[in-house]
């Protein structure tokens, strides 16, 4: 890497930037960004699933489960509680920018079918 155009140090031409935060595009920054959600999501009190590193679940108050399944940069959020999922919708979009799609169709190549 070389120094970036405008910070160019004289004399220190062949040392690099220590980075503070991990820059999106990176090797790492996907790592990163997963850390900071598996501490994010452990913090509102969710388990991490043992079968697979990318499914959190949380027993509700009145004995439901609510399951978040988290592929790349998509997210499914399952539950019979509707204000479950909201409450979770907003703590999720008052830590991470956002957007709701609506109603998943499909995941991982699998149509949902709602009865």
């Amino acid at each position: 890497m070389t120094q970036p155009m405008g910070f160019e140090t004289v004399g220190k031409e062949n040392m690099v930037c220590k980075l503070k935060k991990s820059l999106y595009g990176l090797k790492q920054s996907l790592r990163q960004w997963y850390k900071h959600f598996d501490s994010f999501i452990r913090g509102k009190r969710y388990t991490h699933s043992h079968y697979d590193s990318c499914v959190y679940y949380n027993k509700l108050p009145r004995g439901e489960y609510i399951y978040l399944l988290l592929y790349v940069d998509d997210m499914l959020i399952v539950s019979k509680s509707i204000s479950a999922i909201d409450k979770l919708k907003k703590d999720l979009s008052s830590e991470f920018e956002m957007k709701n799609l609506g109603k998943a169709k499909k995941v991982l190549d699998m149509e949902i079918e709602r009865d």
